[in-house]
Parts: C-alpha cells; structure tokens; sequence
C-alpha cells in the first residue's frame, strides 16, 4: 500500500510538485518548508512511487533535524516500505533508534545497512561503536552489584556489609579498579607508586578500623577516596 501523511487523506491536486519537495530538501531548506512541501507530495494520491519514496526521505530528515524523532522513524518505515534496498535510510533510521535509546533496534539497522552494502562507511562505523558500547554494557551489568573481592570467601563484618549492599559493591570495584589504573598511569615512577600504595592501605586499613563505629559513615568514606583517585587520574 502507498505510504500517505499521517491522518491525511489523499489530495487530488495536480498542481504538487515533486521536484520542489526534492530541491528543498538538497538546499537544507528551512525544515518546516520541507516538510509542507513534501507532504503535499505524500498525500498526492497520484504521486509516483518514486516521488513518494524521495518525499518520506526528505521529510523524516527534517523531522529529524526538529528532533521530532517518532514523526522521522515513521517516514523512514513508510519509505523503507516502499523499497526496502535503501542502505542510507536505514542507517539514518539506525541513528534514530539510537537517540531514543533503542539500542537493539539501532544495531539490526546499521546491520541490514551493511548487508545491502558492506562498505557503507557511517554504518560500519556506527555499528562498530555501538557493538562496542553493548558489549560494554553487557559487562557492567555482569559485574553490576559485584565488589572486587569474592563475596563467597567474605568472613569480616565489613566485607559482609559491602557484599550485602550493591552500592557499596560498586563502590568498592570502582576504588579497586580507579586504584590499579593510577598505578598503572604512574609506572616507571617507582617513588610514586611507592606513596600511592602507602596511601592505599591507609585508606583500607582506616576503612576496616572504623567500621561499625559511631560516627562512621562507609559510603561517604568511599566515596571520598573515589574522587580522590579519580583526581589523582586526571578525569
């Protein structure tokens, strides 16, 4: 079935002009004009296939542009309908998908773009990047709630404190993990690495000397040395 304006009943008016919708959109018109211009195009009810696919292209691109992305993501579809071979649409489709966070969908995109043309250069690019964010992801969320010693082999009341809390867990990896990378930043330095480890067991060793006392408040006591340590990392 022809894709049609949304809510729009087909107009028999043959005074639209295709080629007007097709020249604003090639001169980044005002996004507003464009899509007036082409959705006269779209509810022509004569309006050639061709015509139709050219309009629901230019119109979700200004759509896109108002970051009207729901309204773009539907002319994408109607025009993908019309001809499923468009590697360029899908990868602005994919793009689409991605600002609403719909990162599967995003991803089946940039892989159907790739697929019609594997050397489609914004494709490859964005479904490398985004493979890497969701393998990212993947891991966070394997380690979410997770401190960075083993919660099984845990005996102290602080370790079963931690373990028992997710977000001290977090906590307590990102220290362990932040404490690691500047070491690693300072390597050659042995002076300094010397001091960083100094100050490390301090922490740890105040950490567990304190717990459980009144006055003590965990959280804020690690959250403190984790901006300490991201300082000291320059972020």
């Amino acid at each position: 079935m022809p894709a049609h304006a949304s809510n729009t009943e087909p107009l028999d008016d043959p005074s639209v002009d295709p080629a007007a919708c097709v020249s604003a959109a090639a001169k980044a018109d005002d996004a507003d004009r464009i899509i007036d211009l082409c959705s006269k195009v779209i509810a022509f009810r004569d309006t050639a296939k061709a015509d139709r696919l050219k309009a629901l292209i230019a119109r979700s691109a200004a759509y896109a542009r108002k970051s009207d992305i729901d309204r773009a993501i539907a002319d994408a579809d109607d025009a993908l309908r019309l001809d499923p071979n468009q590697p360029d649409l899908l990868n602005s489709r994919g793009e689409l998908w991605l600002a609403k966070l719909d990162r599967r969908k995003a991803l089946m995109d940039f892989a159907a773009a790739l697929k019609l043309q594997p050397d489609h250069a914004a494709a490859r690019t964005n479904h490398k990047a985004l493979a890497l964010e969701v393998e990212k992801l993947g891991a966070q969320k394997a380690v979410a709630g997770k401190p960075s010693f083993d919660c099984r082999k845990a005996h102290r009341r602080l370790e079963k404190t931690i373990c028992a809390d997710p977000a001290l867990a977090d906590l307590d990896r990102d220290i362990h993990a932040l404490y690691l990378r500047v070491l690693q930043n300072h390597a050659g330095k042995p002076a300094e690495q010397a001091k960083l480890r100094r100050e490390h067991e301090t922490f740890m060793a105040r950490r567990a000397e304190k717990f459980g006392r009144r006055g003590y408040d965990l959280k804020a006591a690690m959250t403190a040395r984790k901006l300490q340590l991201t300082g000291l990392d320059g972020y």
